[in-house]
């Protein structure tokens, strides 16, 4: 046990009353709020209704939820569907699975609904909210820490994350402190929140641009930090599976970044070639 660590919650719930309050679901509502108030301020900065973005995440977030719900019991299907699962804890969500791959496709069906609706632009609404997501997924990991899930290697180093014995593997049973994973992707989504917003800021990302460089820097660390996971995933030629879905989600959003971009700078140096003629027509005389 080393010197200093960081304690796990000793419940996961409180009562008010005769209702039960989980950490785990009070994290994730508190995420959708952020991501819904961030998402928001930017939509009113670029000119549109503040309240669009809360009308669009009354499609989102649902789509969202069944998404990630759907993912994680698809790529862990053992406890659900294996030799003595339970299919009926599928539907139990405020216990932890959710896979935030499936929340970004399901979300984003969710949006294309909603921003139909209203009239909207789906690359613009995805540039508006991208920050808030980020933030919104800070937040929502905590609700990992009250489930004493998603935490990596055994380490002794002084920020090391208490497990108590019924949440640690087998194989390090005897071990009490692991890597705060949960911590480690809440710090890297406060920096991809700090780095959209201060890119767009500066190059006036468009058409996408913003929502796909939050899901190249998100991959980034969210690779690193899968791989420090020690709970039972499906592995392909080494890696998680979501270490591949990573790599394919970075490489996707790279590649629209760099075309879209190439596409605003031909649209750009079109525009400025077009001014000088613009300027030699304006000093001609009127004819009479």
């Amino acid at each position: 046990m080393p010197l200093a660590f960081i304690p796990s919650p000793s419940i996961g719930e409180i009562h008010l009353g005769p209702l039960p309050l989980r950490g785990y679901s009070l994290m994730l509502i508190l995420g959708i709020a952020a991501a819904v108030w961030l998402g928001g301020r930017r939509w009113a900065a670029r000119g549109g209704e503040k309240t669009v973005v809360a009308d669009i995440a009354l499609w989102a977030v649902p789509f969202g939820v069944v998404g990630a719900r759907l993912y994680h019991v698809i790529t862990s299907s053992e406890p659900y569907f294996g030799k003595g699962g339970d299919p009926l804890k599928a539907l139990i969500i405020w216990d932890g699975g959710i896979g935030i791959w499936g929340a970004i496709a399901g979300g984003a069906v969710g949006a294309w609904i909603g921003c139909r609706r209203k009239g909207v632009a789906l690359s613009a609404f995805a540039d508006a909210v991208a920050p808030g997501i980020a933030l919104g997924q800070a937040i929502g990991r905590w609700g990992n820490w009250f489930n004493q899930e998603l935490y990596g290697r055994a380490t002794t180093l002084p920020w090391a994350l208490e497990i108590d014995p019924a949440h640690r593997p087998e194989a390090t049973a005897d071990l009490a402190t692991y890597h705060p994973a949960f911590l480690y992707e809440s710090l890297w989504c406060l920096g991809v929140v700090a780095l959209v917003v201060w890119a767009d800021r500066r190059f006036h990302l468009d058409h996408g641009r913003a929502f796909a460089l939050y899901a190249a820097a998100y991959t980034v660390g969210r690779f690193w930090i899968e791989y420090l996971r020690v709970d039972e995933a499906h592995h392909i030629l080494g890696l998680r599976l979501n270490d591949w879905t990573a790599l394919l989600v970075f490489a996707a959003a790279v590649a629209y970044l760099v075309a879209a971009t190439r596409r605003a700078a031909d649209g750009r140096a079109a525009i400025d070639a077009s001014r000088p003629l613009q300027r030699v027509d304006a000093t001609r005389s009127p004819k009479t």
